[in-house]
């Protein structure tokens, strides 16, 4: 009799284990919904308190919240999505930052010899494509580093870090893209990263929203999420079970350029520009996104919409910075 009980309670305590496995990311999720009120609500305030009369609040308004919070925030958001993905199987990415530079360089590179008034079926398979590609192929790089040399992921990524960064400094002929009297094609800046709705440039939120959307589909609802946790969560019992590790974590490596090529293909549509300068100092800040965001250094937990909120976090902070006139010499020390 207390055999079969010690059986029955044993599925139980598995079950309610992992109830509250799927309890604690939302719990977390929830948390820092209540941390992003509560900045807007003192941000808000101060808003009112600061506002000239016959203008608008300084923070709760669709320019400063678009353009000043919204827009800024996407490159990291869309980064430490992918990174999110690195950091749950245990591993990390220091070199997002010098891929997204590479992606918009290698961009700007391609289009700048098009016409300016080049037609959007010529040049947006190109601007969508070639940092997409850039990014892939940088991830991939690392994940192979990483899965069949057996390198720790940190110095892995500290090294192409810095090989990434120097390819942005030595291939392009000039330091800023399109060279002198060239201009990126207005079917990639103006009429669609550049894209006015309602006096608003909206483009950069709606890419960011999609690569939440499609984060939250690949950890949530596909096989692959489940892989990705089973790796993060315990290795060995993982690879004990028939999951390909190595081709698991390459995976989200890949992902994780890809990642940051999409943010670079962001920057260039939106500046209208590429430097070898791009996305500098760019690493810690998504690592910090992903981290506030529930991602574990760990492995093992962490979530797209975690990542978002995360970077929604540190976006109101430096906005808050700008809003309350601190001196930005002490941004990084405020932000850290």
């Amino acid at each position: 009799m207390s055999e079969t009980r010690s059986e029955t309670s044993a599925p139980s305590s598995v079950s309610a284990a992992r109830n509250r496995a799927r309890r604690f990311p939302a719990a977390q999720e929830l948390g820092l919904a209540l941390v992003v009120l509560l900045l807007g609500v003192i941000l808000g305030t101060y808003g009112w308190h600061d506002v000239v009369p016959g203008r608008p609040n300084t923070f709760l308004n669709f320019d400063n919240l678009v353009d000043g919070v919204a827009t800024p925030m996407s490159y990291y958001a869309i980064m430490a999505i992918g990174l999110t993905f690195v950091i749950i199987t245990g591993g990390i990415d220091i070199s997002v930052g010098a891929v997204m530079a590479l992606a918009a360089l290698g961009t700007a590179a391609a289009l700048q010899n098009l016409p300016a008034d080049a037609s959007a079926i010529q040049v947006l398979p190109i601007a969508i494509l070639v940092p997409m590609a850039i990014g892939l192929l940088c991830g991939v790089i690392n994940g192979a580093l990483v899965v069949w040399l057996n390198l720790h992921p940190f110095i892995v990524t500290l090294g192409t870090m810095s090989i990434f960064r120097g390819l942005a400094n030595v291939l392009p002929a000039e330091k800023t893209l399109p060279a002198a009297g060239k201009h990126l094609p207005a079917a990639f800046t103006t009429h669609f990263m550049r894209i006015e709705v309602f006096g608003l440039q909206p483009m950069p939120l709606v890419i960011m929203l999609l690569c939440v959307a499609l984060g939250w589909f690949y950890l949530r609802m596909m096989v692959t999420g489940r892989e990705t946790y089973a790796v993060g969560g315990n290795e060995e019992a993982a690879r004990f079970s028939g999951l390909g590790v190595g081709w698991i974590k390459l995976r989200t490596y890949a992902l994780a350029g890809l990642s940051a090529g999409i943010a670079g293909m962001v920057s260039a549509g939106r500046f209208g520009t590429a430097s070898t300068s791009t996305g500098t100092g760019y690493e810690l800040t998504v690592i910090a996104a992903a981290v506030v965001g529930g991602a574990s250094l760990s492995g093992g937990r962490g979530t797209a919409i975690g990542a978002l909120l995360g970077t929604l976090v540190i976006a109101l902070i430096e906005n808050g910075i700008i809003i309350l006139r601190f001196a930005q010499e002490y941004r990084l020390v405020i932000i850290g």
